[in-house]
């Protein structure tokens, strides 16, 4: 039986403590911190785990230094100590990264007052990072002549975090620490409403992929379903003090602009801070910030031509970025918390991205609203609270549920690797590279693919041309991963569908095998449902490739 098949034979089989609904970030850390500490936890999805929102974040994990011109202190110390948290527990995946800001002349704030700021948001941030820069127009030219500095008064350089990998791979980490705790989880199974019975919560439950349904029994029901939250909770008729808001951003992803490991920041014509972002051998550049009435969005012309015109105005490339340079999409809302009563007043793109919890003590169910990466471990850790408020009784409330394997799990990986000699294995990175590649992604079970690899050295092999992923990755996905589509693997568990163009990814040698080992006998409908199908969100499919045409070159 596969992971995934043993998952929902359980859902319906006991009572659970709590079912939550969602496995975005918020779901997912609330399956963490309630596994971790011992309750009984069942999770789903009517899509892939962070399918939605979670996967189209800008990968930043930042104190929300924009927040200060809104004079939002308490919740721009709140996220910078939320970052700093971040840092120290996951600090293989979170890292500190510098942001060079560029001011054009003719900006409302000199760049003089934007880096005494800048030093206010470091004290507000405990001095947890260095320290902030003022940048003169010629420090500008001479350490990041990519930029545009022509029309620039001078600059000024901080630093905030970012994810070293891709946000969904963050999701997926409190997901499998979750399972591995206990919790019962699984993706593509869609709520079809919940009702209250004899005490309990009975949700309606249906599995995507077969269309079965069956029930879940909960004692506390949970809504984390995003953008969704609103749409859910008619379902299973709750009244919330909060509703969501919709505001659509976008990000495109290039070749790489600069060498420097550095994200470059500007402000865009509409006063918004704009970035380039690197995303390993790419660099991803946005954002867009526009309002929208419904979760479900794409990207436009003009959204694309919004990001390119601000990016050729703010570099100085030998040849302007056009949609032919585009490697592929990223496209999401925000779901933005508000008051039903209030906040309708507030300027749109000043509302904050601080989550709201609303809990209905009579009929045990709490609406997770609003919330970013940033802040996540909070939300577990609020969530954890309220349940107990609610009468569950958790086994073990104050034992620790996040954060990357003990220092000495570590090193017992880091000497097993140093056994191996994986140079003359993987002669296209270095052994160190490798080494820490793996522990970034996977942790603990780091260690049981160095094993694998002694065992066998073809498992240490790039499987598919163009990426990073070894062959015993892709046996590790199969297993452990929950891998039901091959868009899963190539966008979520993975971002290879994120920096290699889509017509590259088809055509690579070792993805046929890839798609053997990730689902069997299914493989070649699988791979022809990703390339002929209706491609995913984030894809950007040439306009000469018809159907036909793709059919005629896959050639299984």
């Amino acid at each position: 039986m596969t992971l995934r098949a043993n998952q929902l034979s359980r859902l319906p089989e006991i009572e659970h403590d709590v079912l939550i609904i969602g496995g975005g970030i918020n779901g997912a850390v609330a399956a963490a911190a309630l596994a971790g500490r011992g309750s009984k936890v069942a999770l789903i999805d009517k899509r892939d785990f962070a399918g939605f929102t979670s996967q189209h974040s800008s990968n930043l994990a930042w104190g929300g230094i924009k927040y200060m011109e809104s004079y939002d202190f308490r919740l721009v110390r709140e996220l910078c100590k939320s970052r700093n948290h971040l840092i120290e527990n996951y600090p293989s995946v979170v890292q500190e990264i510098r942001f060079f800001a560029t001011i054009r002349r003719g900006f409302r704030w000199h760049p003089l007052f934007l880096w005494m700021g800048a030093w206010l948001y470091w004290l507000i941030g405990s001095g947890f990072t260095r320290t902030p820069r003022l940048l003169s127009r010629s420090q500008i030219q001479r350490e990041e002549p990519v930029v545009n500095a022509d029309n620039a008064l001078g600059g000024f350089e901080y630093s905030d975090a970012y994810l070293y990998d891709n946000d969904a791979r963050f999701v997926w980490r409190f997901i499998r620490s979750a399972m591995d705790a206990g919790c019962v989880a699984a993706n593509y199974v869609e709520s079809l409403g919940s009702r209250r019975e004899s005490g309990c919560w009975v949700t309606r439950a249906r599995e995507v992929l077969s269309g079965r349904e069956f029930e879940i029994r909960s004692r506390v029901l949970i809504n984390a379903a995003g953008p969704f939250v609103d749409e859910h909770n008619k379902l299973s008729d709750q009244t919330t003090r909060h509703h969501h808001l919709y505001s659509k951003g976008i990000h495109l992803i290039v070749d790489r602009i600069t060498p420097q490991r550095r994200v470059l920041a500007f402000f865009a014509d509409d006063g918004r801070l704009f970035f380039v972002i690197p995303m390993g051998p790419k660099t991803c550049i946005g954002t867009t910030d526009t309002r929208v009435e419904d979760p479900i969005s794409e990207v436009t012309p003009e959204d694309r031509k919004f990001v390119l015109d601000n990016i050729n105005k703010c570099l100085k490339l030998q040849n302007p970025l056009t949609e032919a340079d585009i490697i592929a999409e990223r496209c999401g809302v925000r779901p933005l918390a508000i008051e039903s009563s209030g906040e309708n007043a507030r300027d749109f793109l000043q509302l904050s991205r601080k989550h709201a919890v609303d809990v209905n003590e009579t009929d045990r169910h709490m609406s997770i609203f609003g919330g970013k990466l940033t802040d996540c471990i909070n939300v577990g850790d609020e969530i954890c609270e309220f349940v107990q408020q609610l009468g569950v009784t958790i086994p073990e409330p104050t034992r620790k549920w996040y954060g990357e394997a003990p220092a000495e799990v570590k090193a017992d990986y880091l000497r097993r690797a140093a056994e191996i000699d994986l140079d003359s294995y993987t002669p296209e990175t270095s052994s160190e590279q490798l080494t820490q590649r793996l522990w970034r992604r996977y942790g603990a079970e780091a260690i049981q693919m160095v094993e694998a690899i002694r065992q066998d050295p073809r498992q240490a092999e790039l499987l598919i041309d163009g990426t990073e992923y070894l062959r015993c990755e892709i046996r590790q996905a199969a297993e452990r991963e929950m891998i039901v589509k091959l868009e899963d693997f190539l966008r979520r568990r993975s971002k290879i569908s994120l920096v290699v163009r889509r017509e590259d990814i088809r055509d690579a040698q070792g993805l046929k095998e890839a798609c053997e080992i990730l689902f069997g006998d299914q493989a070649r409908a699988k791979f022809e449902e990703y390339f002929i199908g209706q491609p995913p969100v984030g894809v950007v499919m040439p306009e000469t490739e018809s159907e036909e045409a793709l059919s005629e070159s896959l050639n299984w």
